[in-house]
């Protein structure tokens, strides 16, 4: 399993790019059997103009909720972690979205996974939009959820 690291919305605008340690943390949480639990956590990164590269994924807690088809983070560990990068990097390093698996080779959100990316972007701080990501078997699904209204899907660039 290979995970592209560059994805761009349709019109070439917004450019993401998962550096290799993200990819890792994803190849090694993928849920490649039926019976393995979901896993997830925060996407950290740099913002440039309208483009985000994502550094960090966090990996999940012993406090997180890991189920077959459902996924639930908790703050404890995540959200320290996001302060940590916040502080250290004095504001460059910051949330810039959430990540989760499904046993899928290619991803797809669910609705209650459209709710919760809804309510964690109407949170944001700074009013850009949320970075949502499915790791899928196969592929990645990457999405910009904005504030309201319908996101933009993210292709790969590669």
């Amino acid at each position: 399993m290979y995970f592209m690291n560059s994805w761009s919305t349709s019109d070439r605008r917004i450019l993401v790019n998962f550096a290799e340690p993200v990819i890792a943390v994803f190849e090694s949480l993928t849920q490649t059997l039926p019976s393995e639990s979901e896993a997830g956590g925060l996407l950290l990164g740099t913002v440039h103009g309208s483009n985000i590269m994502v550094i960090e994924a966090t990996a999940p807690t012993t406090r997180d909720k890991r189920f077959q088809y459902l996924f639930e983070r908790m703050p404890f560990g995540h959200s320290s972690i996001a302060r940590e990068r916040w502080r250290v990097s004095r504001g460059t390093v910051r949330y810039v979205g959430e990540w989760h698996t499904h046993s899928q080779d290619y991803p797809r959100p669910s609705g209650l996974d459209r709710v919760e990316w809804n309510k964690l972007s109407r949170k944001r701080a700074d009013g850009r939009p949320m970075l949502a990501v499915i790791v899928g078997r196969k592929s990645l699904y990457v999405e910009l959820v904005p504030h309201s209204g319908i996101g933009s899907v993210l292709t790969n660039v590669e």
